[in-house]
């Protein structure tokens, strides 16, 4: 069996090579469905140590980045051990960067991030109106709704389609988390938004806690 505590540290390191070394083997040995979701548990572990280490600004944003998609390596990886039970997600999140907003590497690094945790991620991609989000939300039923901006004007979009979902009758039924540069507490609250975020790993604690 791999050692759970040292492949987090790898992925904790960022040490992909010797990360897909060990679940190639580890796959090799024709491991039961039980061990591999120990061992996703133990890649998702490393994947808080980045989020640690870039909160106290040891590990930068190329890292997060990089440390996503060493993750979806590893659990591309261990596909063929992992059966039908791994499709069973942590939750259902639509995230999109809100209309007049181009900017899409925060969201991006969220979106590898939630996925990583398990969640299955519809992501509408950047300059989105309120209406794609209340389309999408009536159409796939989502635990989630995540809306990023970096541009000041991207908060009165998120206060529109926060209101767009009210008056369709879907606000109540789900989660609203705002991120980006320029939201704060007022924001949020100004917004109608459940919590904000301008950190990738702090947003992921904060959905995993939703879905408990």
């Amino acid at each position: 069996m791999v050692d759970l505590k040292a492949l987090t540290d790898s992925v904790g390191e960022l040490d992909e090579e010797r990360v897909l070394n060990v679940l190639e083997d580890f796959v090799a040995s024709s491991p039961s469905e039980e061990e591999a979701q120990k061992v996703v548990a133990a890649c998702q572990s490393g994947m808080a140590i980045v989020g640690d280490l870039y909160e106290k600004g040891e590990y930068f944003v190329g890292d997060l980045i990089f440390a996503g998609e060493l993750l979806t390596n590893a659990i591309n990886t261990l596909k063929p051990v992992l059966g039908s039970s791994s499709s069973q997600k942590a939750g259902k999140i639509i995230i999109g960067t809100v209309a007049g907003d181009l900017h899409d590497i925060g969201k991006n690094i969220f979106k590898s991030m939630s996925e990583a945790a398990g969640f299955e991620v519809i992501d509408l991609g950047i300059d989105q109106p309120a209406s794609a989000f209340v389309e999408k939300v009536k159409q796939v039923k989502p635990d989630i709704v995540g809306m990023s901006g970096v541009l000041t004007l991207a908060l009165e979009a998120m206060k529109e389609t926060v209101d767009a979902l009210k008056e369709a009758g879907l606000r109540d039924s789900i989660k609203v988390i705002i991120g980006g540069n320029p939201v704060t507490k007022e924001a949020c609250e100004q917004i109608g938004a459940d919590a904000f975020t301008t950190n990738a790993a702090e947003g992921v604690k904060i959905i995993q806690g939703w879905v408990k």
